[in-house]
């Protein structure tokens, strides 16, 4: 499928499939990038809850990563964290 052009696209940047989200990579817009020290991570999954791009990784009730393909390092998760071992790095 080739990529339309932008006399293509239209105006207003309308969704025209609901649900696409995933489709975009936007953690390319990202400057700084959240990294972890597990062994400070109490799992309080505060992190989860306040992340606005559902970007922390979580399973079996435990915070396993981060998704950087949607992550735009808004810094939140580092900012939230109670225990301090998220750091936002370049």
């Amino acid at each position: 499928m080739k990529n339309k052009g932008w006399k293509e696209i239209p105006i207003g940047g309308l969704i025209v499939k609901a649900g696409n989200a995933e489709e975009y990579k936007t953690g390319d817009w990202r400057t700084f990038k959240p990294v972890r020290d597990e062994s400070k991570c109490s799992q309080c999954l505060l992190c989860w809850v306040y992340c606005p791009d559902s970007s922390i990784k979580v399973k079996d009730g435990k915070m396993v990563g981060f998704d950087y393909d949607h992550c735009k390092g808004c810094g939140i998760c580092a900012k939230i964290c109670p225990k301090k071992c998220i750091k936002m790095e370049k």
